[in-house]
């Protein structure tokens, strides 16, 4: 039987491949003459083919699980490769490997969730620095900036109109502001930033920027390649795609960077477990298929809510009323599948949200299943009144993560839930 284990393994090369991961020497892939370069794919080929595969005695198809705390090590004074699931697994190795190739990155990481991974980042703000971040943010970002970084951090945070670039400029602190965070499009009012010239007003000022990618992904938008040094994308929503995993990714430009973020990972114990990554890994295979169909039903349905007497507005990138719609076309590829809309009257929006049967009441988005909810009350609910009112995000707003069902019945949901909110 070992006889005949060596001679396939013989038989089998494998060849090791560049990795921007700490764990790379693990990372192979089949030798393959008569393809192109990797870096020639297109975006959907490399979703379905991961970055490397973990070294394996029997090389799968599909990368192992190794769902494992501890690694035997080669002697009682040697380390191996691995040895601790928190400071690194060949499977979160896979995922991370990929997603940094995805993003362009140096090197990315993965997380337990959006937030902490969005945590990790500000870990890079040292106590007395400054951050600038936009007044249009996830419920959870607004949250960690307005009462942790503060408080427990000593760090001050100045929320400004992103979309404005005379109030980045004037809210940046040379000196002292470290960093400038920002969404785009934001969530939930879908507002356009120029992420470019963000990037070049903080770098003048020596901050960094990151972008909280969640909506987009690097399939739609690659905020490195705009100048942002950190992307962040919630992995929870289009990267598993079923709201059945929880997760963050960071990917990153420089390697310094990268290492501050790494000890940031291991310090702290935030990394993903091993399932979790395998689920991801899964995911990102059919992301393509599934965000170019939600991004072909969300375009059909952003334009039949224009159409309906009692919505005032539709925030949505690809619609040409958008006002950011021609900055959001030069930097992304899609409009993604995110649509927000006011009525202008909170209990009308009620009536829709509750009378909607295919679109789920639920927080989140990017899932499948096309989701409906009042963010005011549910996402952005930690978010004081006050607060909400202030940066112009209203009661009454609905979002709807559009998802892959066929769009003639989604529309017909709708358009039953307008009747029923009517009635």
């Amino acid at each position: 039987m070992k006889a005949n284990l060596a001679q396939f393994q013989r038989q089998n090369i494998i060849t090791r491949v560049k990795s921007p991961s700490k764990h790379a020497s693990k990372m192979i892939q089949p030798q393959a003459s008569n393809i192109k370069d990797r870096s020639d794919w297109g975006l959907a080929t490399r979703l379905v083919h991961s970055e490397g595969y973990v070294d394996d005695a029997f090389p799968s198809s599909m990368p192992p699980l190794y769902q494992t705390a501890t690694f035997s090590q080669p002697g009682a004074t040697e380390m191996g490769e691995y040895d601790y699931s928190r400071s690194g697994n060949p499977t979160r190795t896979v995922l991370e490997s990929q997603f940094a190739d995805l993003e362009g990155a140096c090197r990315s990481f993965a997380f337990s969730s959006g937030m902490s991974a969005l945590a990790a980042a500000v870990r890079i703000v040292k106590s007395g620095e400054h951050i600038v971040a936009g007044d249009d943010l996830y419920g959870g970002t607004s949250r960690l900036l307005s009462t942790i970084v503060p408080v427990h951090a000593n760090i001050d945070v100045t929320n400004v109109d992103t979309t404005n670039l005379k109030a980045v400029q004037a809210a940046i602190i040379p000196g002292k502001t470290r960093m400038v965070m920002l969404e785009s499009p934001t969530n939930p009012r879908m507002q356009i930033c120029d992420i470019k010239a963000i990037c070049d007003i903080a770098h003048a000022a020596g901050a960094l920027v990151c972008v909280d990618n969640s909506i987009m992904c690097p399939l739609f938008q690659r905020p490195l390649d705009l100048g942002a040094d950190i992307s962040m994308t919630s992995a929870t929503k289009f990267i598993g795609g079923h709201s059945d995993v929880t997760g963050g990714l960071l990917a990153v430009k420089d390697a310094e960077l990268a290492e501050q973020i790494y000890f940031v990972q291991n310090a702290e114990g935030t990394a993903l477990g091993p399932f979790d990554c395998w689920l991801l890994i899964r995911g990102l295979k059919t992301m393509a298929l599934r965000m170019e169909r939600q991004a072909r039903n969300a375009d059909a349905i952003a334009n039949w809510l224009t159409e309906q007497p009692e919505v005032k507005t539709v925030n949505f990138p690809g619609l040409s009323t958008h006002p950011g719609s021609s900055i959001h076309a030069a930097q992304a590829s899609s409009s993604g599948s995110i649509i927000s809309f006011i009525t202008g009257d909170a209990v009308f929006s009620k009536k829709i949200v509750d009378a909607a049967k295919l679109h789920k009441i639920t927080v989140s988005f990017g899932n499948v299943v096309s989701l409906i909810s009042m963010p005011c009350y549910m996402s952005h609910a930690s978010i004081p009144a006050d607060v909400r009112a202030a940066r112009g995000l209203p009661d009454d707003l609905i979002r709807i993560s559009v998802g892959i069902e066929d769009v003639k019945d989604l529309i017909a949901d709708l358009n039953q839930a307008f009747r029923a909110a009517r009635s």
